[in-house]
């Protein structure tokens, strides 16, 4: 199966299901924040990590649905041995799906696709030369709100970039209009 056949069918259950729930939502509006954190990749001739960051917004559906839409900047990773330094970056937009465990704590899943772009092609993959190209992205995360408009998330994502998986593990507020 293709990942763009996985990925809409993936995007379409989860839409399916937060649907299910929306007469029971108490949560919606706009939402928009920061992260900062680590950014990891442990493939071919890369083994490194950088400092990472990222923006996001989206809208809340309902306490259990949200559309989410930003851009992470992964930072520099720097090759084993000799090679070029690799600076990523992807634009991305997903679907979350969020389980309430307490009235201010939650867990989350996101799925979506993302548009990479790396400032050179990565070294070792044959028959490709692409900076740039559409791929899956997934994550999941906890997130614990201070106020109705102030929340603290924990989140750790896969970008797939190529053949290749990018890590990122992040710290990030969000606050809710």
């Amino acid at each position: 199966m293709s990942k763009n056949k996985m990925l809409s069918r993936t995007l379409m259950a989860v839409l399916i299901g937060a649907a299910a729930f929306g007469a029971q939502a108490a949560d919606k509006g706009f939402y928009a924040g920061a992260g900062v954190g680590q950014s990891f990749v442990d493939e071919r001739n890369y083994d490194d990590e950088d400092t990472a960051f990222s923006v996001f917004g989206g809208y809340q559906f309902n306490r259990y649905f949200s559309l989410e839409g930003g851009y992470a900047d992964f930072g520099k990773l720097r090759p084993r041995g000799a090679g070029d330094d690799l600076e990523a970056s992807s634009v991305y937009l997903t679907a979350v799906g969020s389980v309430p465990i307490t009235d201010n704590f939650s867990a989350y899943a996101k799925a979506g696709v993302q548009r990479w772009d790396l400032d050179t092609a990565i070294p070792g993959v044959i028959g490709n030369n692409d900076d740039n190209g559409t791929d899956p992205t997934y994550g999941v995360g906890v997130q614990y709100r201070f106020t109705d408009h102030l929340a603290l998330r924990g989140e750790y994502s896969r970008f797939e970039i190529e053949d290749t998986d990018l890590d990122l593990a992040q710290v990030q507020v969000r606050y809710d209009f």
